[in-house]
Order: structure tokens, then C-alpha cells, then sequence
């Protein structure tokens, strides 16, 4: 793409507020949008999240009332519930090393010091709940840009319950809890939001060359 191609897909992007129920993401591009979301960077590459994709109506229904009431889960093509570890442990660090080792060979004693490195970080309180959503807010970026270079649109959604989002999609039990939402799909003609030039700051006022 060109430089002015994506400004123009970045432009274009907004937080739909009213999607179109009867238009679907196909599957060919729900694929590589599922692709962007494994491709997320993280803190030491440790990814403590998972992505639920929940397209069951009736379940999407139920969480509109714990969503304040926000049509846009339902109404949406695909629900993204991003989800993040509720405490990461030397368990899951040592499942990160053994895939390091499945994908680039090697073994897990060559990645001693990495591993040393990493539980000293955990050992000292730095891989909370909290670090986790910071994580998640990476992968959230990460999708919506790539959804928006591909016409798709969506709306990050921060208002919504998520100890009844833990228990509707039996997150607790895996050790996970509800960090933030994304539904993807497509923009009703209807939602005048779409319309609206953005606001934001100057280039001068929000960057800083020195």
C-alpha cells in the first residue's frame, strides 16, 4: 500500500456505533484478521492473553444487557473478546520456552538466562492482571489497524461488566479474565457517526521532534 493509501484507510476508520447484522466478514478475511491478532507483539514476546471469538447470537444477545446495553456486540459480524491471564506464572513461562524450542530448535537449557531473566521480572510483582491488559490494548491496536486496511470496521469497547463476561464465557475457570472488546463487521447506513470529520490535535500540538 501507499503511504497515502493507508492515511486514507486510518481516516476512514472510526468506532462504529451501529453495525450491520446482516452483513458477514468472509471467511477467507476473518482468517487473516484472526492471523493479526497470533502476530500481536508483547512484552519478552510472552503473549498472556487469549482471544475469544464468540458468534453464537443467543450468547451475543445475553451480553448486551452487561455491555450497557451496546448493540454492537450483537449486532457485529465477529465479537472479539480479548482476554488476559488474571497472574502469570512459571508455569506459562515455561510453556512460552518450549515453544521457542519447537519453533526455533534448540533446547531449554540453551535459554537458561532468558529464563532466569523473565521469572526474576514475575518474582518482583511486574506481571499483574494490570501488565496483562497493557498487553491486550497492544493487540487491540494491531487489529483495528489491520481491519481498517481491509475495509472492515470496528469499535473498541471498554463498557462493559466483566466479571459476568468472565463467568458467561467460563473464563475464570482458565485462569482469564475480560480485558476489552472488539466487534468487527460493517457499518450500517444509518449510523451518522460514520459521517463525521474526526477530531484531533494538531500534528503540533501531540508530536515533539527534539
Amino acid at each position: 500500500m501507499t503511504t497515502s493509501e493507508i492515511l486514507a484507510a486510518l481516516n476512514w476508520r472510526y468506532a462504529t456505533k451501529v453495525f450491520d447484522p446482516t452483513k458477514k466478514i468472509p471467511a477467507d478475511t476473518w482468517s487473516a484478521l484472526e492471523e493479526s491478532l497470533v502476530l500481536t507483539p508483547s512484552s519478552y514476546g510472552l503473549q498472556p492473553w487469549k482471544f475469544i471469538v464468540v458468534r453464537d447470537q443467543e450468547l451475543r444477545e445475553q451480553l448486551v444487557a452487561h455491555s450497557w446495553r451496546q448493540r454492537q456486540v450483537a449486532d457485529c459480524s465477529h465479537l472479539v473478546v480479548m482476554a488476559v491471564k488474571t497472574a502469570y506464572s512459571l508455569d506459562d513461562l515455561d510453556s512460552f520456552i518450549a515453544r521457542m524450542v519447537e519453533v526455533r530448535g534448540g533446547s531449554a537449557e540453551s535459554l537458561a538466562g532468558f529464563r532466569k531473566m523473565v521469572a526474576g521480572t514475575q518474582a518482583q510483582g511486574y506481571m499483574t492482571k494490570e501488565w496483562a491488559k497493557m498487553q491486550a490494548y497492544i493487540a487491540l491496536g494491531q487489529f483495528m489497524t489491520t481491519c481498517a486496511l481491509v475495509g472492515i470496521d470496528t469499535c473498541p469497547m471498554e463498557g462493559f461488566v466483566a466479571a459476568k463476561y468472565d463467568e458467561l464465557l467460563g473464563l475464570e475457570a482458565q485462569g482469564l479474565t475480560a480485558a476489552v472488546l472488539c466487534p468487527a463487521g460493517y457499518r450500517h447506513p444509518d449510523d451518522r457517526y460514520a459521517a463525521l470529520p474526526k477530531i484531533r490535535f494538531q500534528s503540533d500540538d501531540v508530536i515533539e521532534h527534539r
